[in-house]
């Protein structure tokens, strides 16, 4: 059911006394080009033959609310439709409103304009403002019940949402835990599931990881290793040519048979040495000589006992050949140098301990699951528990509503059941039921009221919802489906809401046009082009003319007016 809108956020789900629609200023919306309806409180009620454009008022409402503009609601030729509504500013919302109003306004204005082009602007005492923002000031003023809102008493959400408005303002604070903890535990269940689905991949890793770490921890390289066995490795395969390189010089330097270079720089030597001390200059070279053959002595010697220890024991080179087999199929496999095979290692031990975590956190997530639940399970209760207690209190005053709506006798009871699965309102099922006629089992209201007996249960709600509140409350042709007495009786109800208050009501109904305190009439003259819809406020025999009219009579039919003068006379 459409009730009042959720407010902005300094107001929003507050109420306030003093709310009057004073004036309702339409222009070019639809067939209407131009109406100004100045409402008074009390009962407002707008007739009009059916086609005349009463439903364009309840949508320029609906605009002010903030609703969406339809397509093709601006009049033919214009270039915008405009909407405003002049608002009685009641003081307690002036604080809630400082950010948006002057500080020295003496009345709220809300306006909408609809380009031809869709296009749409809203503003808040002649100041531009957001839509969402006229909504939300509007949800404080207004509340709108369109036409067929009674159809919608037939959803269960419909009826849970009054319930729950029957069970106080405390009762939306539940629901937002409730919701709260509803989507905390789908979330945990959503990653319990997942971390299940991922537990044997997560062991198929752990494996590859294990085998991985032991491989190469079982072969322990290093780049020292690496480095040093690749240049054993050559000296191994070239150990004859590196003796025979070796020997051979040491054999030209100072053969075993007396020969050699050391030979020659002995013999050279022994001139210069005898020489020695004559010359400086010469002394000097004799110094380079000695080195020179000392050097070579030494050099022999060298290159001889290098050749003599390269002796290559048996498989040698076969063992150094696996061994760097080993590490290079490791760095194949992990980067291509020893370095990335230890940093693959590092990065296996630091996954494994991260999937070894993953138990922990599965363990975790179902502990928090299950307090999740625990703590699902309390909130539902005790939105169950406020249900279950407002539920007898609405149903009775509902009932006697009712009674004095021409349903005397009717039984109307609320059934709260818990659902199998809970959702964002929790876990129940409500179900409105009524019994229209003593001595019948009550059934689902969706299955055993009509169209009419749909309208007065609304009317009822309605009025139990509205008690003490202060908001317009505007009804588009409530009194769909009735007729008679029982219309007499809605108008009476209606009357009764506006005690106090003011409820402006779309209707076809005279018995209900004959009790307002204030009428206005729609009509629509066919002759322009295109046709143009105006809006009268009738006063005296002119709301007598209107009321002939709506009993489908003509003006000059004596019994109608006689009719139409007890009706205003029995008001």
């Amino acid at each position: 059911m459409t009730g009042p809108r959720a407010g902005p956020r300094s107001i929003r789900a507050r109420w306030y006394t003093g709310r009057v629609l004073r004036e309702l200023r339409v222009e070019n919306l639809l067939l209407i080009e131009r109406a100004e309806l100045r409402l008074e409180p009390g009962l407002n009620v707008l007739t009009g033959e059916t086609g005349a454009g009463k439903t364009v008022l309840a949508h320029a409402l609906d605009l002010l609310l903030g609703g969406r503009a339809r397509a093709g609601i601006v009049r033919p030729g214009a270039a915008e439709a405009y909407v405003e509504g002049t608002f009685d500013l009641p003081e307690e919302l002036r604080g809630a409103l400082e950010a948006l109003i002057a500080p020295d306004a003496g009345e709220l204005v809300l306006a909408r304009r609809v380009g031809a082009e869709g296009r749409t602007r809203a503003a808040l005492n002649g100041r531009s403002c957001s839509v969402a923002d006229l909504r939300d000031v509007a949800a404080g003023l207004i509340a709108f019940y369109g036409q067929h809102e009674h159809r919608r008493l037939t959803l269960a959400s419909a009826q849970l949402e009054l319930l729950d408005a029957a069970c106080g303002p405390a009762q939306a604070e539940r629901r937002a835990a409730f919701a709260a903890e509803l989507a905390r535990a789908r979330a945990l269940e959503a990653s319990l599931d997942e971390l299940r689905e991922r537990a044997g991949a997560r062991d198929r890793e752990l494996d590859l990881l294990e085998f991985e770490i032991a491989e190469i921890e079982q072969a322990d390289p290093t780049e020292e290793e690496d480095a040093g066995l690749a240049a054993r490795r050559d000296r191994l395969r070239h150990v004859e040519a590196l003796r025979a390189a070796a020997l051979g010089g040491a054999e030209a330097l100072a053969s075993d048979e007396g020969g050699g270079v050391g030979a020659l720089l002995a013999a050279g030597g022994a001139g210069l040495e005898g020489v020695e001390g004559v010359d400086p200059a010469l002394d000097g070279l004799v110094e380079r000589w000695r080195a020179v053959a000392i050097e070579a002595q030494d050099l022999a010697g060298e290159l001889r006992g290098y050749g003599e220890g390269l002796e290559a024991q048996p498989g040698e080179l076969e063992v150094v050949e696996e061994r760097l087999a080993v590490l290079d199929r490791l760095k194949r496999k992990h980067g291509g140098t020893v370095a990335l095979v230890l940093e693959h290692a590092a990065a296996c031990r630091a996954r494994r301990d991260e999937l070894a975590g993953a138990e922990v956190a599965l363990e975790r997530a179902t502990a928090e699951l299950a307090a999740a639940r625990e703590g699902l399970e309390r909130r539902a209760q005790e939105l169950r528990a406020a249900r279950i207690e407002a539920a007898p209190g609405l149903a009775a005053a509902v009932r006697e509503r009712l009674a004095h709506l021409a349903m005397e006798g009717a039984e109307f009871e609320i059934a709260v059941e818990p659902r199998e699965e809970p959702v964002a309102t929790g876990a129940d099922h409500v179900e409105f039921r009524i019994a229209a006629n003593p001595g019948v089992p009550a059934g689902a209201l969706r299955d055993i009221a009509s169209g009419g007996e749909l309208s007065r249960v609304m009317l009822a709600l309605m009025g139990v919802a509205s008690d003490g509140s202060q908001a317009t409350l505007v009804f588009d042709e409530v009194d769909a489906g009735i007729g008679g007495v029982t219309a007499r009786a809605v108008g009476e109800q209606l009357r009764d809401l506006a005690a106090g208050r003011q409820v402006v009501c779309i209707t076809h109904l005279p018995q209900i046009a004959s009790l307002a305190a204030r009428h206005f009439s729609i009509a629509k003259d066919v002759d322009r082009e295109p046709a143009r819809t105006t809006v009268r406020t009738l006063a005296g025999a002119e709301v007598v003319s209107e009321l002939v009219r709506m009993l489908g009579a003509g003006d000059d039919d004596v019994a109608a007016r006689r009719h139409a003068k007890e009706l205003l006379k029995a008001a």
